[in-house]
């Protein structure tokens, strides 16, 4: 194993964390069942002191199923960006746990139509009737936030 190639990563301070998840748009939910994992891509709003996600699912969907039954979720957001030496890549990312709760409709009135279209990429819709998908916000209160990151320079 002396032949593989490694990169020194140290960690990121809240600043850094902050300004990962305002200017990420997406990362991998991680949700659970008993002994199963489901993780799923998502796109997030960061307002710098609350994580959204807009959650379309349909009511027999694996989604909506987990969300149910998980107790400490798990999101990652991750990056790389290329450096001036083309054999370097920076890389980064940023670990949120927390739990998960359904916002309230009365809480929704700074997630109207125009607000949710701003916040989040278009929702993604497969083989389900736009009719069948039940659109809600998500708050996910975070228990805590990690981040690393190669150091450039």
């Amino acid at each position: 194993m002396e032949h593989i190639d490694y990169a020194y990563t140290q960690g990121m301070d809240a600043a850094e964390i902050e300004a990962r998840l305002q200017s990420s748009g997406t990362g991998v939910l991680s949700l659970s069942r008993e002994n199963d994992a489901y993780a799923i891509p998502l796109a997030h709003y960061y307002d710098g002191d609350e994580l959204y996600f807009r959650f379309g699912s349909t009511e027999e969907s694996t989604k909506r199923a987990f969300f149910e039954t998980t107790e400490t979720a798990c999101y990652v957001v991750y990056g790389t960006e290329p450096t001036d030496d083309p054999n370097e890549i920076e890389s980064w990312s940023v670990v949120v746990t927390g739990r998960l709760t359904e916002l309230p409709e009365d809480e929704y009135s700074a997630f109207d139509t125009a607000a949710i279209n701003r916040h989040f990429s278009p929702i993604r819709v497969f083989d389900e009737a736009i009719e069948d998908v039940d659109v809600k916000i998500v708050r996910f209160e975070i228990e805590s936030m990690t981040g690393r990151s190669t150091p450039m320079g």
